[in-house]
């Protein structure tokens, strides 16, 4: 009887081993760098709708969305059904869309921004194109990096971009830390001095996007936090901070 209570206390306490998938040879805790992306866009957020005069707020905000295109090559692989991780990606897209106008435009603004698409929908067009090379149906692949490339998406197909060098160097990291280290190093190649979120050392001006690289290390080096957040928290964070912010730019 002890032996059956200890087996039901580790089976409701243990989180369950992922579902059979490729072997990655990057970085699996990927809980740990989602927590650190949700910190990392609240403060891009923060800056963007708060204060937008202050860079630092943005340059800290840069390795957000590469940890969350790395997590969703994470997920494409392991996931048990891409159609069910579309469906959530999709739902929540809809319901940030109001905050995420409101946080950054005043309210008389709201219809005129209606269709500058929040990251979610980014996400949800990226890991539809990701499916479809997956799965060799190229025509999806096409279809969904025409779109996000091609209309007002946050990020464009920057996402897709990412996505695939995570997921074709999902065993070869050093190639992967090359391929994305000279995807962000051309920022420094086109900084603009007259951008103020633009990073100027001596003469070099660097793009602000070169702090995306800060994201490299979280990736592929392999962390052991054991840190354990339901799924649904990272999705619920994304309106409900993006709802505080609106509150708040409004308020003030």
């Amino acid at each position: 009887m002890t032996d059956t209570l200890a087996r039901v206390r580790r089976a409701l306490t243990t989180p369950p081993a992922p579902p059979p998938g490729p072997r990655l040879r990057t970085n699996l805790d990927t809980d740990f760098l989602k927590l650190v992306a949700c910190i990392s866009m609240a403060v891009d957020h923060v800056g963007g709708a708060l204060f937008p005069e202050a860079a630092v707020f943005r340059w800290l905000g840069r390795p957000a969305f590469p940890l969350f295109c790395y997590c969703m090559t994470v997920g494409l692989l392991y996931t048990r059904s891409v159609g069910r991780y579309l469906l959530r990606l999709g739902i929540f897209a809809v319901v940030s869309q109001p905050f995420y106008i409101l946080a950054f435009h005043p309210p008389e603004a709201f219809l005129a921004n209606l269709t500058n698409w929040n990251i979610f929908f980014t996400l949800f067009l990226s890991l539809l194109a990701m499916e479809g090379l997956r799965s060799r149906r190229w025509w999806l692949f096409a279809a969904g990096l025409f779109v996000v490339s091609w209309w007002n998406f946050d990020y464009g197909g920057t996402g897709v971009q990412l996505m695939a060098i995570f997921y074709l160097c999902r065993n070869r990291p050093g190639l992967g830390a090359l391929l994305y280290g000279l995807t962000y190093a051309t920022a420094f190649l086109w900084g603009d001095p007259a951008d103020p979120l633009s990073l100027t050392i001596g003469g070099l001006t660097a793009d602000w996007t070169c702090f995306a690289l800060l994201a490299a290390p979280l990736i592929f080096l392999r962390t052991h936090t054991g840190v354990r957040i339901p799924k649904w928290c990272f999705y619920g964070f994304y309106p409900a901070h993006l709802a505080v912010l609106a509150v708040l730019r409004n308020v003030l």
